[in-house]
C-alpha cells in the first residue's frame, strides 16, 4: 500500500508494479483498450492512462519507471521488519 503507515512500496512492489508497466506498452502495441488492460491487471485506468501517454511519447520502453522521487530512507534489513498493527 502506497500510503499505509509504512509509507511507499517495498523493493519487490516497485518490481510488481515496472513488469506491469511494460507489459502494458506491449498491451497498447497489440491494440487492446487502456480499460481492459486496467481490468485485467487490476490497477486503476488513470495508471493505465499515464503509462499509454509515456508510451505514445517514447515507444514500448517509455512506461519503465524513472527511479524514486527521493533516495530511498530505509535499508532492506529495515524493510524487514514486521510492525504490529
Amino acid at each position: 500500500m502506497r500510503y499505509g503507515q509504512r509509507g511507499g512500496y517495498t523493493p519487490a512492489e516497485q518490481e510488481r508494479r515496472e513488469r506491469l508497466r511494460l507489459q502494458t506498452a506491449q498491451r497498447f502495441e497489440d491494440g487492446e483498450s487502456p480499460r481492459d488492460i486496467a481490468r485485467e491487471l487490476r490497477v486503476s485506468e488513470r495508471s493505465v492512462g499515464r503509462w499509454r501517454a509515456a508510451w505514445q511519447r517514447g515507444g514500448i520502453d517509455a512506461p519503465r519507471s524513472q527511479g524514486p522521487v527521493s533516495r530511498e530512507k530505509l535499508t532492506a534489513a529495515q524493510w524487514a521488519i514486521e510492525v504490529p498493527s
